[in-house]
């Protein structure tokens, strides 16, 4: 990997608003990270740590200031109401058909059974498909067709089933 990839990589993912990236060719590994967070030690002499610095502007921009700790509620309000959250279980982009131009997979108000495929996980060219751990009615879908998502980020809220 030479410095003209490097420098294509860093723009693409300050562009996408990616904060951590890692790639392996062979012997070589490198892992970028966006400012603000720690860096991991190098495990050795072939792993490199790059920190992206944010696109440059006409003003300063000011230092990072962590906020004060809130108290976090211990159950999220809809779990509190007896709704289920299906969550991602992978980082990758969320897509709610099979393909562009079908009907979603499911919709608001659709009853839905246990194992029944609800979206695809698209991550690194590999299609996963996310099934339902509860049969119920879909209340929800808390994100859009073609979207970026975390690990763990909510996907559905499911009504379960009495």
């Amino acid at each position: 990997m030479n410095l003209k990839e490097l420098k294509e990589l860093i723009e693409f993912l300050i562009e996408k608003d990616i904060a951590e990236f890692e790639l392996e060719r062979g012997d070589v590994k490198v892992r970028i990270r966006r400012a603000g967070e720690a860096p991991i030690p190098a495990a050795d002499g072939r792993f490199f740590t790059m920190h992206a610095a944010p696109a440059s502007s006409a003003e300063p921009q000011a230092p990072l200031v962590a906020a004060p700790p809130q108290e976090a509620p211990a159950v999220p309000p809809a779990e509190e109401a007896g709704l289920h959250i299906v969550r991602s279980p992978i980082v990758g982009t969320f897509y709610e058909s099979p393909s562009p131009g079908s009907p979603p997979f499911v919709k608001p108000g659709d009853p839905i059974e246990v194992g029944q495929l609800l979206c695809i996980v698209e991550a690194m060219k590999l299609m996963n498909e996310i099934e339902s751990d509860v049969a119920g009615e879909l209340v929800k879908k808390l994100v859009s067709n073609g979207q970026p998502i975390e690990y763990g980020q909510e996907l559905f809220v499911i009504r379960p089933r009495k």
